[in-house]
């Protein structure tokens, strides 16, 4: 029978078997080595794949977990190893096994160590088994869940066992809540296992430490992050070393090390914990075996590549022969340095944070001492947000002596960051790092959900006081721009002559009468957020026919929804965010589940659906209670835009459309 880890050996040719800016960050390490580079990328998705030796069309974004093909790919092009970043197959021991079989490694931990740390019961077992303290938790049948809360009391996590990265997870404060908690992190976990543990909640801080195994027991870390700063348990600003005392984050790292040196933890893991900086309680959450998105803020602080050093290891080397060797391991001293990692997403904070589809007209990103930007995004190159992948565009990452001077540091860089196209998160960051508790250090794990509110307003002064630029960007590609810094994209009484001519070769005389103009006026703006929405109210003049001298205009209202998301999603009904009758769609997706039907009577506050963005579920709850009088067309597992109309609630007496 085949190893499940094939033996080391110099790696020459390199499949990268991801997207983006972290397809983009491998590769450059990579090319540094002098290997043969290999991308993958999808026909809307290219620009990360520009920076390879070679491209490899791959069908769809779903092929990113294709273990088949990728192993076929693999064999084609005599592939050495595989590194796949994070997210997609990088947690898949299923994967690692596969390679194996062929004698290609996948960088990291290999299917045993997989099987050992990407489960959280497993994980939890071995932080008992070293004396680590664990939170509560129910572990058997979903029959036994109430009466564990019960004893525990709320609020508990839900959590998915294979869960990552945010997902798989829900926060339940009511008992109400629970039994939609368990099915949505059931639906995101693979093999479809969960369990409830005990929430510690309230002054609690997200901490993190960074470890290397060589696989035979030698263990360093590199100090560690916290990432604090979450919104729904994704990581929104992440910042190394912690703005903690050293003697409990010591605890902390020196709980990691042993973990790691018991299963003699092969290449790159996250150790992750919550920790009370006033208490001095600590309790381990999950292990993390693979490279992190906020890896950066760790290699600022070390002056070290990770990545480099994770193909290294992969090679057989040892820690003396790379440059973990100078790195101290006294968790007293950490390095001098402070670093903070900026997470810039194409998402709308003040529409729920929805992903922002469209084409990525221009941008522009800081420079100078101290300022990284990781991306993919490559001037001249078109780029598409679309809801395939994850929405990061990049990584701004701030490294100073002093933490002082990286707050200010990161202040400065987002206000000289520019991207149009797309609605991002820049303000809502900017408002992050501009308050006072941010600089005191002074976040924990729900701040940034309590004072959401204040920095949304926040957020909109800094983009009303933001200066004008005085020489606008250009766009990225030859397609003109669809969005102006310095002027709205439509005005009322904007008008347009347009002619229609079919592609059937008419004959002539049809065809003259075919491209006699239309005209088309603007006469009312009702939203401008295009290209992912337009809303307006126009009047269209049709040509003059032979049997009259001139055209009546018509009036019209004009509802344009992006469908980058979807083929399907203008076809069905859309409904008004205005009209509290109407149960909307906030953002384009996957529809998971309808939970009503026709003629069903719904209370303010109750679950009408499930939609899917990217990896994490929302639960679209009745802003009103009423009887079901309409139910969306709309197929579960169907992909349906922005605004699509799910349910109308008509009164207690209401009449059923």
């Amino acid at each position: 029978m085949a190893s499940s880890t094939p033996p080391p050996r110099p790696i020459k040719r390199l499949l990268v078997a991801n997207r983006g800016e972290i397809a983009a960050r491998i590769l450059a390490t990579a090319h540094e080595l002098s290997l043969t580079t290999y991308a993958t990328y999808t026909p809307t998705d290219t620009s990360h794949a520009r920076l390879a030796t070679h491209a490899l069309a791959l069908p769809s974004a779903a092929s990113y977990t294709d273990i088949a093909l990728l192993v076929a790919l693999a064999k084609q092009h005599g592939i050495d190893a595989v590194h796949p970043g994070y997210g997609f197959l990088s947690e898949s021991a299923a994967f690692a096994a596969a390679m194996a079989e062929i004698g290609v490694a996948v960088i990291g931990p290999g299917k045993e160590g997989l099987e050992r740390t990407g489960d959280k019961l497993a994980a939890r077992e071995l932080a008992g088994s070293c004396g680590v303290p664990v939170l509560e938790a129910w572990e058997g049948g979903v029959e036994g869940v109430r009466g564990f809360v019960e004893g525990v009391g709320l609020p508990v996590f839900v959590k998915a066992v294979d869960g990552g990265g945010g997902r798989g997870i829900r926060l339940v404060r009511t008992t109400g809540e629970l039994e939609g908690a368990v099915g949505a992190a059931r639906r995101e976990s693979a093999e479809g296992r969960v369990f409830v543990e005990r929430a510690a909640v309230g002054g609690w801080r997200h901490v993190e430490v960074q470890v290397l195994g060589d696989g035979r027991g030698e263990v360093r870390h590199l100090w560690e992050r916290e990432c604090s700063l979450q919104r729904r348990f994704q990581k929104v600003v992440e910042v190394a070393p912690a703005t903690l005392g050293r003697e409990v984050v010591r605890r902390v790292v020196e709980a990691a090390v042993q973990m790691a040196k018991k299963i003699k933890y092969r290449s790159l893991g996250t150790f992750e914990f919550l920790l009370h900086p006033d208490t001095g309680e600590f309790y381990f959450l999950e292990i993390n075996p693979r490279l992190q998105v906020e890896h950066t803020i760790t290699e600022s602080i070390c002056s070290i590549d990770i990545v480099k050093v994770q193909l290294q290891l992969a090679q057989g080397l040892n820690f003396d022969q790379t440059d973990l060797a100078n790195i101290d391991q006294d968790p007293m001293r950490p390095p001098p340095q402070r670093s903070i990692q900026l997470r810039v997403t194409a998402e709308d904070p003040e529409k729920n944070y929805s992903l922002s589809i469209g084409k990525i007209q221009s941008f522009h990103f800081p420079s100078g001492n101290g300022v990284r930007v990781d991306t993919a995004l490559v001037h001249g190159a078109p780029a598409v947000v679309s809801a395939d992948f994850d929405s990061v565009i990049a990584k701004i990452i701030i490294t100073a002596p002093t933490w002082d001077g990286a707050v200010h540091k990161a202040r400065r860089a987002l206000q000289e960051t520019t991207i149009t196209g797309v609605k991002t998160n820049l303000d809502i960051l900017a408002a992050i790092v501009s308050h006072a508790d941010f600089l005191a250090g002074a976040c924990d794990t729900q701040w940034l959900e309590s004072h959401h509110a204040e920095l949304l307003t926040a957020s909109a002064a800094i983009r009303k006081n933001r200066p004008p630029s005085l020489f606008p960007s250009q766009p990225t590609s030859s397609l003109p721009s669809t969005t102006s810094t310095s002027a709205p994209l439509f005005r009322p009484n904007d008008a347009w002559t347009f002619t229609l001519t079919p592609t059937n070769q008419p004959s002539q005389s049809q065809q003259q009468q075919q491209q006699q103009p239309h005209h088309l006026t603007l006469t009312r703006l009702l939203r401008a957020d295009f290209p992912t929405s337009l809303s307006a109210e126009l009047t269209h003049t049709p040509p003059s026919s032979s049997s009259s001298s001139s055209a009546q205009p018509q009036s019209y209202t004009l509802h344009l929804q992006s469908t980058t998301a979807s083929a399907h999603a203008s076809r069905h009904r859309l409904g008004s965010r205005d009209d509290p009758r109407h149960v909307v769609v906030p953002f384009a997706g996957t529809l998971v589940e309808v939970l009503v039907d026709v003629g069903d009577e719904v209370r303010e506050g109750e679950t009408v659906c499930v939609v899917r963005q990217m990896k994490m579920e929302v639960e679209v709850r009745a802003r009103r209670g009423g009887v079901v009088g309409f139910v969306t067309d709309a197929e579960e597992g169907e992909e349906v835009g922005e605004g699509v109309l799910v349910a109308v609630l008509e009164g207690r007496e209401g009449a059923r459309l």
